[in-house]
C-alpha cells in the first residue's frame, strides 16, 4: 500500500504541467527544444514533413497511454544534427528505452515509440541524422556519416536519460535498447563501443558487417542483370518452383515437412534440379543453364579480390520476396546510395559497373567502423549486460547466415564457448520468420506491436530481457515464441530444433532443442 506520503506527491502531481515545464525550461547542451506537448491515450498524433519525410512510410500514430512528448533537436556538429523526441509515459516503470533504425534511413520509428513507452518505458527515438530514407544527405558530409554510424544513437540515450531524469526527478532504474536491421546493428554498436548505455540489448536480424553487407546487396543485380539478359529469372512462376525445390529438397531435414525450412544453414540447395532438358528454353517449369548459374551464385558465399569472405551467401527459404528485394527490380537502392555517396561522393555512379573491386574500396573505408564486427565484448559482460539477438531464417534482406558467424566470431575471439557466452549473449533463429517479423513461421515474438500477442516474458522478447536484467531469468532452449496459428519452441544457437513427435508439428511439444553434438 502507498504511504499517506505517497498519496499526497500522486495528488500533486501533474503530468501535464510538468510536461510544459519540460519544453519551457530544459537547458543540456546543443538541445533545442521544438516542443512539448501532453498527449492523453488514444490521441492520434499526425507526423508531418518537418519530423518525418513521406518516404519513411508513416502518417499518423496512435498513443496508446498518457505521456509527455518532447521534439527537439540536437546538434552534433556545426553541419549535422539528429532530430530527437522523447515519449515520457505517465505510468512509468522507472525503465529508460532506445528504439533503432532500419535501412539507410532516417526514420524516427513511431511504432517503436508507442509501443514501448505503452509498457511504461520512458523511450527515445531519432531520425539517425537525416530526414527520409534516401543516402543523399551523406553527400561530401562525414558529419552526417558518423551520426548514422553510431553518433545518433549515443547522443539519443545521453540526452534522453538527462531528459528522463528531469521529467520524473529521479534516475532511471534499467536502460534497454530495442531495434532490427539497421537497429539491429545500433544495438550491437552500442554493445561493442558504447558498453555503459545499455543493461539489456535486443538486437534483430542485424546489419552487422555492414559495409560487407552492402557490398553484397549490391552484387544481385550483377548476378541476374536486366529482363533481356541470359541470367535474368523473371519474378513469378520460376521463383515459385525454385521456392517448391528448395521446400522438396529440405524442408523435410528437421523431420516433418511443414512449409518451413527449419534451419537453412543444414540446406544445401541444388538448382541444377531444375535444368530445362535439351532443346527446351523460355519454359515457366525448369531453368536454362544460364539461370542455374545466377541462382547457384545467390546461393553461394561471396569472396572478394583477396580470397575472403565478404558476405555469406542468402540462406534458401526467402526467394518469394526476396526476389522482389533483390533479384528481379534492377539494383538495390540503399546499396547504390551507398556506394554513390559515401563510398565514391559521385551521384552518377552506376551499378552496372559494380566488381569485386568496389567491394574492396567499400570495405577499406569502413568510415567510423560502421562495420560493427568488433569481437571483444568484454568491457559490456563485465559491467553486467546482456544482449538478446534474433533472426530470421527466411530473412530476405540480411542472411541469416551471418548471424552465427558473428556469434562464432565472438566465441573465438573471447576464447568462450557457448556455456560460457549463455551468461550475456544468446542467439535465438526464428525459423520461418522474414525480415524483422512475419513470414510462414511462428514469428511473433514481441519484437514490434504489431508481433505482439502477450506481455508473458516466455512469449515476448522484449519482457523476457526484461526479465533476464531484473530477474536472472535468462531465455532457454525451450522458448515457445507466438506464431499466426501455431507456437514453436526456438533454440538458442546453437542448438536446433528437431520434430520428435508424436504431436502434430503445430504443437511446441513435438520439437526439440539438440546440439550436433548429441
Amino acid at each position: 500500500m502507498k504511504s499517506y506520503f505517497q498519496k499526497i506527491a500522486l495528488l500533486a502531481y501533474d503530468p501535464e504541467a510538468a510536461c510544459r515545464k519540460l519544453g519551457a525550461t530544459l537547458k543540456i547542451p546543443n538541445v533545442t527544444v521544438n516542443f512539448a506537448n501532453y498527449l492523453p491515450a488514444g490521441t492520434n498524433i499526425t507526423l508531418t514533413q518537418a519530423y518525418n519525410l513521406s518516404s519513411c512510410g508513416y502518417t499518423s500514430q496512435v498513443v496508446s497511454n498518457d505521456l509527455c512528448r518532447l521534439a527537439m533537436y540536437v546538434a552534433t556538429s556545426y553541419r549535422s544534427g539528429i532530430t530527437l523526441e522523447a515519449w515520457l509515459p505517465t505510468n512509468w516503470t522507472g525503465r529508460f528505452l532506445s528504439t533503432g533504425n532500419g535501412g539507410l534511413s532516417g526514420c524516427i520509428q513511431y511504432p517503436d515509440l508507442a509501443y514501448t513507452a505503452g509498457l511504461g518505458f520512458a523511450t527515445v527515438g531519432a531520425n539517425n541524422g537525416h530526414n527520409g530514407t534516401s543516402g543523399e544527405a551523406f553527400y561530401k558530409n562525414p558529419d552526417v556519416v558518423h551520426d548514422f554510424a553510431d553518433r545518433s544513437l549515443h547522443t539519443g540515450v545521453v540526452v534522453g536519460k538527462e531528459i528522463t531524469t528531469q521529467y520524473y526527478e529521479k534516475s532511471y532504474n534499467k536502460s534497454y535498447y530495442l531495434g532490427c536491421s539497421t537497429g539491429g546493428r545500433q544495438g550491437f554498436k552500442a554493445v561493442q563501443s558504447y558498453p555503459s548505455d545499455f543493461d539489456g540489448v535486443v538486437a534483430g536480424a542485424p546489419a552487422i558487417d555492414f559495409v560487407s553487407l552492402s557490398s553484397w546487396s549490391a552484387s544481385f543485380y550483377k548476378i541476374f542483370g536486366n529482363a533481356g539478359s541470359d541470367t535474368y529469372v523473371p519474378a513469378g512462376a520460376l521463383w515459385a518452383l525454385i521456392h517448391q525445390e528448395i521446400l522438396n529438397q529440405c524442408d523435410a531435414i528437421d523431420g516433418v515437412v511443414d512449409g518451413i525450412v527449419e534451419d537453412p544453414m543444414l540446406c544445401h540447395f541444388r538448382p541444377e534440379a531444375l535444368l530445362c532438358p535439351p532443346g527446351i528454353s523460355g519454359s515457366s517449369t525448369c531453368l536454362t543453364s544460364a539461370q542455374v548459374g545466377a541462382v547457384r551464385r545467390a546461393f553461394t558465399d561471396f569472396y572478394g579480390v583477396d580470397g575472403n569472405l565478404i558476405y555469406p551467401r542468402m540462406q534458401p527459404g526467402s526467394e518469394i520476396v526476396a526476389q522482389v528485394i533483390y533479384y528481379t527490380t534492377g539494383a538495390f537502392q540503399y546499396s547504390v546510395d551507398w556506394f554513390r555517396y559515401v563510398v565514391y561522393n559521385n551521384p552518377k555512379w552506376n551499378a552496372s559497373t559494380y566488381t569485386i573491386h568496389d567491394a574492396k574500396a567499400a570495405i577499406d573505408q569502413n568510415p567510423f567502423n560502421i562495420q560493427t564486427w568488433e569481437g571483444d565484448l568484454s568491457a559490456f559482460k563485465d559491467r553486467g549486460g546482456k544482449v538478446l539477438t534474433y533472426h530470421g531464417q527466411a530473412d530476405f534482406i540480411i542472411s541469416s547466415d551471418n548471424s552465427p558467424r558473428y556469434y562464432n566470431h565472438v566465441s573465438k575471439t573471447m576464447g568462450l564457448p557457448s556455456s560460457d557466452l549463455d551468461e550475456f549473449y544468446r542467439l535465438f533463429r526464428i525459423s520461418g520468420m522474414g525480415h524483422c517479423g512475419g513470414g510462414v513461421g511462428a514469428h511473433m515474438i514481441g519484437q514490434t506491436g504489431s508481433e505482439t500477442t502477450t506481455l508473458n516474458p516466455q512469449d515476448n522478447i522484449l519482457m523476457r530481457m526484461v526479465d533476464w536484467i531484473e530477474n536472472g531469468n535468462a531465455p532457454d532452449t525451450d522458448d515457445p515464441k507466438q506464431g499466426v496459428a501455431f507456437v514453436r519452441n526456438h533454440c538458442r544457437y546453437p542448438f536446433r530444433n528437431v520434430y520428435v513427435g508424436p504431436q502434430n508439428y503445430t504443437s511446441p511439444e513435438a520439437w526439440k532443442c539438440l546440439s550436433d553434438s548429441f
